[in-house]
């Protein structure tokens, strides 16, 4: 028996000169699930471990059952266009119920989120505590949370950031573990502990 040696092509796409826009990447075919557009280049997302999807699971499903107003609505994975050269994809968003368009829709503007929500990966550190914060914070989303898993048990920690106006900039409000508690955007009320049942 022989062995033959075969041989993988794979075709990267070239970017532009001044880098990728949001027009691009809702038109290059072929793109993989998830991909993000962060400051004109292309991010691929790494497979999603199990406390990723749990916690995201947990969110929307307390998010929506906290007495959710009807001008809101949640959403999970859907790209929010910053500007030209940024499309970032949170795990989860909060948006008004009138940025809705229909089944096709692929974005939201920014100034229809209200509560922008990453999940911490390995892989994802850096973009999820630095670079998306600032560009949220930047596009002008009144409310940020990045949630981690401890270091101790690996149980979530939610980290709560919200919008200060004059620096355009966002200010920790609070570190929530066992349950979060919130009035902004709206009343929320959420059994973290909930993810060991998940």
């Amino acid at each position: 028996m022989t062995a033959e040696s075969v041989e993988h092509h794979v075709q990267w796409p070239v970017p532009p000169l001044d880098g990728y826009t949001v027009d691009d990447l809702f038109t290059l075919p072929d793109l993989p699930p998830h991909t993000e557009l962060i400051d004109g280049s292309l991010v691929f997302v790494s497979p999603r471990r199990r406390f990723h999807g749990n916690m995201v699971d947990l969110l929307v499903f307390g998010l929506r059952s906290s007495g959710l107003p009807a001008e809101f609505r949640v959403n999970r994975e859907m790209t929010v266009v910053l500007d030209r050269r940024n499309g970032p994809e949170p795990d989860v968003s909060v948006i008004r119920t009138d940025a809705i368009t229909g089944p096709e829709q692929t974005s939201y503007r920014a100034n229809d989120v209200l509560l922008a929500i990453e999940v911490v990966s390995p892989e994802s550190e850096s973009r999820d505590r630095t670079t998306k914060p600032h560009k949220y914070a930047a596009a002008g989303i009144p409310n940020f949370w990045r949630v981690e898993a401890s270091g101790t048990d690996g149980r979530p920690v939610i980290h709560v950031l919200e919008l200060d106006p004059l620096t355009r900039a966002y200010i920790h409000t609070g570190m929530h573990h066992d349950r979060i508690k919130v009035d902004k955007p709206y009343s929320i009320d959420i059994d973290l502990t909930a993810i060991d049942e998940l």
